[in-house]
């Protein structure tokens, strides 16, 4: 294989297209934390929504070809222990995504989703993925690059992402695993639960890809996700959680749980809006010219001498490994732990 990432002549390597175009909406639904506790009725039933969302999404005008749904449809989201978190967590392959994959199969489709999953190579370790799901069964399984920090005071993420344990990461999966392209026959897909670091997105459009799936769980900042678009020339989709009336998150107030609800949106070349929803529960659909758009697409022209020198003089704010050697026992500990390695003068 390879060692080469991105082409110096601008192109980029495809699969054959299943046609020239394709149709893709985002799916946004409720989000429901499971019990901690007792994960596997809760569970089922968020499967057996989700699997009902997909129905409803197909069965009400032309048969998608890509249905993104947000970041924890199966896991939902809230406020449990670390051991409840790891007790609840996905395996991928599982169960869940056989049941997923037989959707697919039927109406000859993708779904993308994230989730909280374990992994019998990764004891202990509560990974954050994106998951795309064909008619032949998992396409991928994407980690998610890395959390945002020094946002929640006094409290940090502590599941684990690729920068936590980089050096282990690429040993077992290689240079290319770290930003990765679905190579697929609707285009080349890319999937991320990270907000506010473009320079992931650029080298995602560096590699090739066509078409970005993105999620997020109680808000995101609009354009941080139109700018994608218009920066790189490529496609756009954000899927958020819709407002959960009647119901209620355990762990949170209503206004946390759901005050950033919404606004799932896809964005075409250049950062022209497509479709954007309001607060409910909704699908919005877009028709994709991907052989066209595909023609006539390079990668971006980055003018990277330019930039080379202050990038080599970087330093970030912690170094990359740290679940690699201590894995938190929960959001004050991780707050301690990064506290600690932090080398700028203030960490909060």
């Amino acid at each position: 294989m390879s060692d080469q990432m991105v082409r110096e002549d601008g192109t980029y390597p495809v699969e054959e297209l299943r046609r020239d175009m394709i149709l893709a909406s985002v799916v946004q639904t409720r989000v429901n934390g499971v019990n901690g506790d007792n994960p596997d009725p809760d569970i089922r039933r968020n499967l057996d929504y989700m699997l009902e969302c997909i129905d409803i999404a197909q069965s009400n005008g032309p048969p998608n070809d890509l249905l993104l749904f947000h970041e924890f449809p199966i896991c939902g989201f809230s406020s449990w222990t670390r051991e409840q978190h790891y007790r609840l967590a996905l395996e991928v392959p599982g169960p869940e995504t056989e049941e997923i994959t037989k959707r697919c199969k039927k109406y000859n489709c993708y779904v993308v989703f994230g989730t909280y999953a374990k992994d019998p190579d990764w004891p202990d370790h509560i990974l954050h993925l994106m998951v795309m799901i064909g008619p032949e069964g998992i396409v991928a399984k994407h980690w998610k690059q890395r959390n945002v920090r020094g946002m929640f005071p006094g409290s940090e993420q502590y599941t684990t992402v690729i920068y936590d344990v980089l050096d282990q990461f690429v040993e077992m999966y290689g240079q290319d695993a770290v930003i990765p392209i679905a190579r697929t026959d609707i285009g080349n897909i890319a999937m991320s639960a990270v907000q506010f670091e473009p320079e992931l997105f650029r080298c995602f459009a560096l590699k090739g890809a066509e078409i970005i799936c993105r999620v997020a769980t109680g808000g995101f900042e609009y354009d941080d996700m139109r700018l994608t678009s218009y920066h790189n020339s490529l496609y756009t989709m954000i899927c958020n959680n819709s407002v959960s009336t009647g119901t209620r998150n355990p762990g949170y107030f209503d206004d946390e749980a759901y005050g950033g609800s919404g606004r799932s949106a896809i964005f075409g070349p250049r950062g022209v809006e497509m479709e954007k929803c309001g607060p409910f529960e909704t699908k919005r659909m877009v028709m994709i010219p991907i052989a066209q758009f595909r023609a006539k697409h390079r990668i971006p022209d980055l003018h990277l001498k330019l930039y080379q020198p202050v990038l080599d003089q970087y330093q970030e704010r912690y170094d990359p490994n740290s679940y690699s050697k201590y894995l938190p026992k929960d959001k004050r500990d991780a707050f301690r732990h990064f506290s600690e390695q932090s080398r700028w003068t203030h960490y909060w």
